[in-house]
């Protein structure tokens, strides 16, 4: 408890302040656009992707040099796996959050691996309270090499697990209470998951932890045989920046940043999404 309680006090020293506004993922392939665009305040890096002790790639060292902040974004821990977290991967995470002087660090609730094989994707978790058990213990322990907060997100999912013993806030809430986690919200996700099960994302909103939520993701998807895809290759639609808009009506505007992870779009497209976001949001553009 001595350790959850430290982390929430870490976090409330250094939560993002909303005048971090709009930012992007920061991607080898759109590294130009990124480091041009004048109104950029954060952006996010794929921590895997960063090499913590060798040279920067320049265009990623011109925005630290510039004052962007730069959150790593960890995609590979496995903090839902029964296993215990890898120490050589918690390591290098923590040795990026130090090289970019980050504030905070972030990374997924779900699994990418069991029994020693690498599934090579996000995985769900069933919501039952062994999960949270396991989340909580791997989120302590990285939490141990970390000098920084950790943001915890809820992937999108296409299928649920038979018998879940919690609904979705429930699970993440306890999550986040038992571990002193922040929340990273991606309302890309929440639309995803709500539309492929048939529910209100409205609800989901309504019953999360808002006051934890750290930074807030924005992405955009596809419909494939029936089922709704977070694909990080797809224009943002219009239904997930009424969801921006209305998480901004319940909780005071929140750092966002656009997703993108594949087939970019010209600059000029780019541009109109997050100027988008920034609109819903309530925010000037940043382009």
């Amino acid at each position: 408890m001595v350790a959850v309680a430290a982390a929430v006090a870490v976090a409330e020293t250094v939560r993002p302040p909303a005048a971090y506004g709009v930012g992007i993922g920061w991607r080898p392939e759109i590294a130009g656009f990124v480091e041009a665009l004048p109104g950029l305040r954060f952006a996010e890096v794929v921590a895997e992707s960063v090499h913590a002790h060798d040279t920067l790639p320049p265009a990623l060292q011109t925005l630290l040099e510039r004052g962007v902040t730069v959150i790593p974004h960890g995609v590979r821990l496995s903090l839902g796996g029964a296993e215990a977290v890898d120490p050589a991967r918690v390591e290098h995470f923590a040795a990026v959050a130090s090289r970019l002087g980050a504030p905070l660090v972030s990374e997924h609730i779900a699994f990418v691996r069991a029994g020693g094989v690498e599934a090579g994707h996000l995985l769900p978790l069933p919501r039952s309270r062994e999960a949270v058990d396991a989340v909580v213990a791997n989120v302590r322990r990285v939490q141990q090499s970390l000098t920084v907060p950790i943001a915890l997100e809820p992937i999108a999912a296409l299928f649920d697990w038979p018998d879940d013993e919690l609904t979705e806030a429930q699970f993440l809430t306890e999550i986040l209470d038992r571990s002193g986690a922040m929340l990273l919200l991606d309302v890309a996700n929440v639309y995803a998951n709500a539309r492929n099960r048939g529910t209100d994302p409205l609800e989901l909103l309504d019953e999360l932890p808002l006051d934890r939520v750290a930074y807030v993701h924005v992405a955009g998807g596809a419909e494939h045989q029936g089922l709704y895809h977070d694909t990080h290759t797809d224009a943002v639609p219009d239904e997930v920046l009424s969801l921006v808009a209305a998480l901004c009506e319940r909780h005071r505007p929140p750092a966002l940043m656009l997703e993108r992870d594949g087939d970019y779009p010209p600059a000029d497209a780019l541009a109109t999404e997050l100027d988008a976001i920034a609109k819903a949001a309530g925010y000037p553009a940043i382009t």
